[in-house]
């Protein structure tokens, strides 16, 4: 690492000596960066959008590099960036992301993040045309904006500034090397040389010119890229697919009630009562995934406690592991929506982790906080209350995918993911609610999130055409750690009907159900509510996310032929 270091730092002091030369230049009256009279711009608007684009890319280029051998892919300037876009996007533009893109919203701010950065590098390269001082002050305030978005992350380090430093160096002397391509001496006298002919030495020189600004344009695209890939390889050496291969999970010392017989309900098109691993939904905001290596993971319990407590991975292993079923949903959920997925998880009890600590009199939050920074706040009483709260390090038979947390993350029954499922988690701390908020609290959602009674239908999908007669209705409902007692189905304004619930292994699953439907033809609105176990049935009256999540029934519009 040092050695990396050391080759960073002879790399920026280089290039920074370049640009410090090129600004200098702007003094002389004879520098071809000087746009005096005894020089001409040879090339139209395009080229120089090129060369704001070739520039950006050498600068994000060169960024990449040193982020990469840094081994710190958050501080690249796009990632911290886009990270501090997240951070200062305001609730319902969140909200609109995810519920337009779904699992993709990263991907959306990413290529939307290009595309911005595309538009900004166009601006700089028309700019730097005609205002060549301008132009190289516009790249270098580009490198200032994902300096200071590396250090506002949580857990930044003055480390974190050196990728969006260099990068910025690399931009701007990028920049001033094309605009140097893009200029020629100019004629001081005489007419105007005839481009028909070929023997004439101007045309020469502006042939020679044009040669030389695709060559340099060439080179610069080439670094660029370069830059990138190697960077992107370096970065290959904090990934911990391979030590996340090695873990061996013990067997439980507490195992899973059996799914009973029936738990699926076997209809074509219908949702699986337990979510793979690869189609489990994932809202966070991290825009590069933790690579967090267990042989170096610890968890840090301490704040109101009375005997601050740490593991390490292997130690968590030593522990007595429970292994549950448990849905888990997000409060970004709508009516409807498929924010929701059911798992079985094995980890050790949370509750037992806290009274080893021994929690102190008045502490009601626990905030917990992971690898990225990101800090959660859980309801203290909601994990000792006897639920099934798990510190857990797998799902679904294997170690927790780094997607969803690996090598351990928090799962509390009943509340929604934001204050219950800290991914990546490293750190609890005891505390109270009047003395921490949390990430999202802080943006003025719920302390407390129970997860609301739920129900969806799954068959048939929205605007489906089916056909008169028997028709299959079915979908899944929710409450968690409160349970489904029944639910109710309806065509258009008809009376409301009993579903059949499938049998479920706990409180803490969503629940599937199914009716039959004489379907006559027509266009039919279908309508489903549940009731949880409190006696609870859900409101008809639609209510958005924020702050503590989604209410009302959902209905999907049918054509019967």
């Amino acid at each position: 690492m040092c050695r990396w270091r050391a080759a960073v730092c002879r790399f920026g002091s280089g290039v920074a000596d370049l640009v410090a030369a090129y600004l200098a230049s702007f003094r002389s009256r004879t520098h071809p960066l000087s746009v005096r009279p005894r020089t001409q711009v040879v090339t139209g608007r395009r080229w120089a959008a090129a060369c704001g684009v070739l520039a950006a890319a050498a600068a994000l280029g060169a960024a990449e590099l040193v982020a990469g051998a840094l081994g710190r892919a958050g501080s690249s300037p796009p990632l911290a960036v886009g990270a501090a876009f997240i951070d200062l996007t305001p609730v319902w533009l969140k909200d609109f992301a995810i519920r337009r893109f779904g699992d993709d919203d990263k991907t959306a701010l990413l290529i939307g993040l290009g595309a911005g950065i595309t538009v900004a590098a166009l601006g700089v390269g028309l700019l730097a045309r005609r205002r060549p001082r301008w132009g190289l002050a516009a790249m270098a305030a580009f490198g200032l904006v994902g300096v200071t978005a590396a250090l506002t992350r949580p857990a930044a380090g003055l480390m974190d500034a050196v990728p969006a430093i260099v990068g910025a160096v690399a931009g701007t002397a990028a920049l001033a090397l094309l605009i140097r391509a893009a200029r020629r001496p100019a004629r001081s006298d005489g007419p105007r040389p005839d481009k028909t002919q070929p023997d004439d030495p101007q045309n020469d020189a502006a042939d020679d010119g044009r040669r030389r600004m695709l060559l340099i344009g060439a080179g610069v695209l080439g670094a660029a890229a370069a830059g990138g890939v190697a960077g992107r390889l370096l970065l290959r050496r904090e990934d911990v697919s391979a030590a996340r291969a090695e873990v061996r999970l013990p067997a439980p010392a507490s195992p899973a009630t059996d799914v009973p017989p029936g738990a699926q309900v076997r209809i074509p098109g219908m949702t699986a009562f337990r979510t793979p691993n690869r189609d489990f939904y994932r809202v966070d905001t991290a825009l590069t995934l933790p690579q967090v290596d267990p042989r170096a993971w610890t968890l840090r319990i301490h704040g109101m406690v009375d005997r601050p407590v740490e593991l390490t991975f292997e130690e968590l292993l030593a522990q007595p592991l429970a292994e549950r079923d448990i849905t888990l949903a997000c409060v970004s959920n709508q009516v409807g929506g498929d924010l929701a997925g059911n798992a079985r998880w094995l980890g050790t009890p949370l509750a037992a982790l806290l009274r080893r600590a021994g929690v102190r009199a008045g502490a009601d939050q626990i905030l917990s906080r992971s690898a990225d920074g990101m800090t959660l706040s859980t309801p203290l009483a909601a994990v000792l209350d006897g639920r099934d709260a798990l510190l857990a390090v797998g799902m679904n038979g294997e170690p927790l995918p780094v997607a969803h947390g690996f090598p351990a993350r928090l799962v509390v029954p009943g509340l929604y993911g934001y204050v219950s499922a800290t991914k990546w988690v490293v750190d609890l701390k005891v505390t109270r609610f009047a003395a921490d908020r949390a990430y999202w609290t802080r943006r003025g959602y719920a302390e407390r999130a129970p997860v609301k009674t739920f129900s969806r239908i799954d068959v048939p999908k929205p605007l489906a055409r089916v056909r008169a007669g028997r028709v299959a209705v079915a979908g899944t409902a929710w409450a968690q750690h409160r349970g489904v007692d029944a639910v109710e189905w309806q065509v258009d304004d008809g009376p409301w009907r009993q579903a059949r619930l499938a049998p479920v292994p706990g409180l803490d699953t969503w629940r599937q159900w199914v009716a039959e439907w004489d379907a006559t033809p027509g266009s039919h609105t279908l309508r489903v509510r549940a009731t949880d176990g409190t006696g609870a049935t859900q409101p008809a009256d639609r209510v958005p996310p924020f702050p503590d999540g989604a209410t009302g029934r959902h209905s999907v519009v049918v054509t019967v032929t």
